[in-house]
């Protein structure tokens, strides 16, 4: 066994929160994504799930399998264009806010150095 191993899957792990996150928020930090289990001020250690799917506030029309993105502020939405991608959707919504079941991406890749 590896002695430096430190997650046996690296599905919930601990990361320095880039703003303030109360349980429950999606999470974008790098390539991560995923929901804070707890709240955490900018700096601090936020515990991240990278699995499982969540009933998450998204704007926009959605159905089975679609894209979720996340914008700049933190919000989820089902437009792409100016968000990063965020997840998958497990339900189908209308248009305008509502929650919607996303399971989060877990680890996305990174964009192709000059897109």
């Amino acid at each position: 066994m590896a002695l430096n191993q430190r997650y046996t899957h690296n599905d919930h792990i601990a990361l320095t929160a880039d703003k303030a996150y109360k349980s429950g928020d999606p999470v974008a930090i790098g390539a991560y994504r995923g929901v804070a289990q707890t709240s955490a001020e900018k700096g601090e250690r936020v515990t991240v799930w990278l699995n499982g799917s969540y009933m998450l506030p998204t704007s926009g029309a959605a159905k089975e399998g679609d894209p979720i993105y996340v914008t700049s502020a933190g919000k989820l939405t089902a437009t792409a264009t100016g968000n990063q991608f965020f997840g998958v959707s497990n339900g189908t919504k209308g248009s305008g806010d509502g929650d919607l079941e996303v399971a989060p991406a877990g680890i996305v890749a990174p964009a192709p150095a000059g897109a």
